[in-house]
């Protein structure tokens, strides 16, 4: 998927990945029970931020299509062409999903 976002620096763009709907013995959970996800797919990466000198470019450590997890209130929650979005800062990623 393709995104018209363009995230600056070390930022990302992120889609959230949906929670389970139900519980594993086929309880519905109402969306007002629901937790807030903390996972998503990766659809635009930065450029990386500046190193200290400000002469080069810090490589970032996840890529487009990288499934990752993130921190519970990371982040600004966006709406773009009728799609949610999340931009998080490199750091508020704890880890990427195998």
């Amino acid at each position: 998927m393709s995104v018209s976002i363009k995230p600056l620096e070390d930022r990302i763009v992120v889609q959230a990945v949906e929670a389970e709907q139900t519980t594993a013995s086929g309880l519905v959970i109402p969306d007002t029970a629901k937790e807030k996800p903390q996972e998503g797919e990766v659809l635009a990466v930065g450029p990386g931020r500046w190193n200290e000198d400000g002469d080069e470019r810090v490589p970032m450590d996840v890529k487009v299509g990288d499934r990752v997890i993130y921190s519970k209130y990371g982040g600004t929650e966006i709406k773009h062409s009728g799609q949610e979005y999340l931009i998080l800062s490199a750091r508020d990623v704890l880890a990427i999903v195998g």
